[in-house]
């Protein structure tokens, strides 16, 4: 038996651990860096086989890095298990029904993520020490990959710096070495602060915090007309005053992102965003608080490593459904009703299998699932992306990942509908596809210095003389 083989034999034989690690961390949703729960499965796995663990890693109490191994070259995999807040949902049901109204879900499928990445890290470490292969493996657990971004604070902190190669992987609705670039982003919590008074009796005594973040949005809209086309600008308020409108509002809270292709365009345009809400500070009289709260970098793919991992997905071959398991991925996208959904999933089979007859793409396009993998493409052009922090991570070593199709075809991450697929025998599926295409390619890395040698050269043209730096303030912790 080839080591290859073995390796998925591995995950194929330890699959129910990592299944029951997914289904626990889907049960116990928690956003950001409160991570308790979540991370416990982690070290229950890592501890049972072998890995030493560093945990607090980067000031965050639930990011750790666990060991195998020793010596060059060292293989870095990174896992997530943060979920999304307003987004609870019943596992398996088609409709949309919470199971705590308001409460978290795992809409971006971090719970299978997190556990893919497992998968691939105790199977390659069960095989090194089978075949007692040179080299050091390295899991590290990411908290807030959503808009915290922990991987950030661990760049930041250099804890990627000394990796010859990482990997991870995402969900997706269909399978593919994610060859696109991600947006940048940096994004901070703007807080005015006024004088209130009674709004009718003594207007003149107050100093309004809502007009100020008001003016801040409407000046902001006028920047857009004079930033980058692919450039995104958005906010949510956190306070808006208060409930009374015959109070001028003392108070006033509203939360930005600003995102671009690369860093210093965001900061750039940041910049900017900040100057206008300081406008509209001085032109209320109000005073301003700007809360830094993290930022990211733009993903580069490493092409030697994705086309290592792209040969591996055809190795592995598509995921194998049952006709229920397929049923209740197309019985999920029916009750999506988005308007024009199948035309848009004809348009992206077209462009993917252009040879394909206009009987097939209708077949792909009106399927529940994609089975059929995507072809690598790469682009620098991020239109349709958004942001992730394995893009810091791709600044700091050669880095590629995979996107597993195993959500409903045509649905969005950061959607109930990932939520309900997310304890489904598909979801089960796409982590042992996952797994074992991140443990392949690792494994290729690990026993293949000419594919490490091209994936550094690749790393060191793509940034050109650049270096990454950070655009988080040193005075700003994870929180």
């Amino acid at each position: 038996m080839d080591d290859k083989q073995r390796i998925m034999d591995i995950v194929d034989d330890k699959q129910d651990e990592f299944i029951a690690a997914s289904d626990r961390i889907w049960d116990t949703p928690e956003t950001r860096f409160a991570v308790k729960r979540s991370v416990e499965p982690y070290y229950e796995v890592l501890e049972k086989e072998g890995f030493s663990i560093h945990k607090g890693v980067a000031g965050m109490e639930y990011a750790f890095i666990a060991t195998w191994g020793s010596g060059s070259p060292v293989i870095g995999i990174t896992a997530e298990y943060d979920a999304l807040g307003n987004l609870s949902q019943e596992a398996g049901n088609s409709e949309r029904k919470p199971l705590v109204p308001g409460g978290a879900g795992q809409g971006c499928g971090h719970n299978v993520l997190g556990t893919t990445a497992l998968g691939a890290a105790v199977a390659l470490k069960t095989l090194m020490e089978e075949k007692q292969l040179k080299g050091t493996l390295r899991l590290y657990g990411c908290p807030a990959e959503e808009s915290g971004y922990g991987k950030a604070f661990m760049a930041r902190d250099g804890v990627f710096d000394d990796l010859d190669a990482a990997f991870t992987c995402h969900p997706m609705d269909a399978t593919t070495v994610v060859g696109s670039a991600s947006l940048a982003v940096m994004q901070a919590n703007f807080e005015f602060t006024g004088v209130a008074a009674h709004a009718a009796a003594a207007p003149e005594m107050g100093r309004d915090a809502l007009d100020a973040a008001e003016l801040m949005n409407v000046g902001v809209q006028f920047l857009r007309e004079h930033i980058i086309d692919q450039a995104r600008i958005h906010y949510a308020f956190l306070d808006a005053g208060g409930e009374s409108a015959n109070v001028v509002h003392p108070s006033s809270k509203i939360y930005y992102f600003v995102r671009a292709p690369r860093l210093d365009q965001v900061k750039e345009i940041y910049d900017r965003v900040v100057n206008i809400a300081k406008g509209a500070a001085l032109m209320t009289d109000t005073t301003l608080n700007i809360d830094f709260d993290s930022a990211c970098a733009n993903y580069i793919p490493n092409h030697p490593l994705c086309e290592a991992m792209d040969a591996n997905l055809d190795l592995i071959g598509p995921l194998q459904l049952t006709p229920q398991e397929l049923a209740f991925e197309k019985d999920i996208q029916l009750h999506s009703a988005q308007p024009g959904l199948i035309d848009k999933l004809a348009a992206r089979a077209k462009e993917a299998f252009p040879d394909k007859s206009p009987e097939e793409i209708s077949e792909i396009a009106n399927s529940g699932i994609a089975l059929q993998k995507l072809p690598l493409v790469y682009t620098d052009n991020p239109k349709g992306q958004g942001s992730t922090d394995v893009g810091d991570v791709s600044w700091c070593t050669p880095t590629t990942y995979v996107a597993v199709g195993f959500e409903p075809q045509g649905m969005s991450p950061h959607s109930w509908q990932w939520v309900a697929n997310g304890k489904s025998s598909v979801a089960h599926k796409g982590l042992v596809l996952g797994a074992k295409t991140i443990a392949l390619t690792a494994y290729d890395a690990l026993t293949n210095p000419d594919l490490l040698k091209a994936a550094r050269e690749a790393f060191e043209r793509d940034l050109d003389g650049a270096t990454y730096t950070s655009v988080i303030p040193p005075e700003v912790v994870p929180h």
